[in-house]
């Protein structure tokens, strides 16, 4: 009752006086109230005689979100972010326009700049929260071939270990003395056929290593 009282009593200000800048006033409390059709009319009459009044643009953008005239809103809320790029209830207003549009990057990304200004809002925490785990899905090991990077490593070198490291320009005086060379072991001879599949056993498994190594770099973190 009080809420209405109070509605009517800025109505008829407005009224006696349309150049009156208590429109913006009424148009927000018709806008909490529910009455968005004239929230959506108080602001339009008022800002034409007022066009710089950005919190009736903020409201206007906001109950024009409410009867899903989105793109009527949108256009709003960057006149006032133009203006004031740290308002934060257009910064709201367009994270919820792109978030009905299902556009979740877009709303993401709003919501994220939202929170920069509140950043103890629950409700901001929580959105942001969940979109994230839909825009941006945890970061997972890539597979090649059903082969995880280790077991990749491990099909790579299993028939030798990877060649040492260079000695490097810091190394100083000469280099120690080689120890004598033990007596030559018997080489076990393979066959063709056992050395060509140990070859082509490390050239799959190089490929695979490689393949997964590119998409890993390339897959966007999250």
């Amino acid at each position: 009752m009080a809420d209405n009282q109070r509605i009517d009593d800025l109505r008829r200000r407005v009224q006696k006086d349309p150049a009156s800048i208590a429109f913006a006033q009424l148009a927000e409390e018709l806008r909490r109230a529910g009455q968005f059709e004239e929230a959506i009319e108080t602001c339009r009459a008022g800002l034409a005689i007022h066009p710089g009044y950005l919190s009736a643009r903020v409201t206007l953008g906001r109950a024009l979100i409410e009867v899903n005239v989105l793109d009527d809103a949108q256009a709003e809320l960057e006149v006032v972010l133009k203006s004031a790029p740290e308002n934060l209830a257009a910064i709201r207003g367009l994270a919820e326009i792109f978030h009905r549009r299902e556009d979740l990057p877009a709303a993401l990304a709003q919501y994220r700049a939202a929170l920069a200004l509140a950043k103890n809002d629950p409700d901001l925490q929580q959105t942001v929260a969940e979109l994230a785990k839909q825009v941006e899905p945890p970061h997972t090991t890539h597979a090649a071939d059903g082969l995880s990077m280790q077991q990749m490593e491990n099909e790579l070198f299993k028939f030798g270990p990877p060649p040492a490291a260079p000695a490097t320009a810091t190394q100083v005086g000469p280099p120690p003395p080689a120890p004598p060379a033990p007596d030559p072991a018997p080489v076990a001879v393979q066959s063709p056929e056992v050395v060509d599949t140990t070859a082509q056993r490390q050239v799959a498994a190089l490929e695979q290593f490689l393949d997964a190594v590119h998409v890993a770099r390339t897959q966007p973190r999250a």
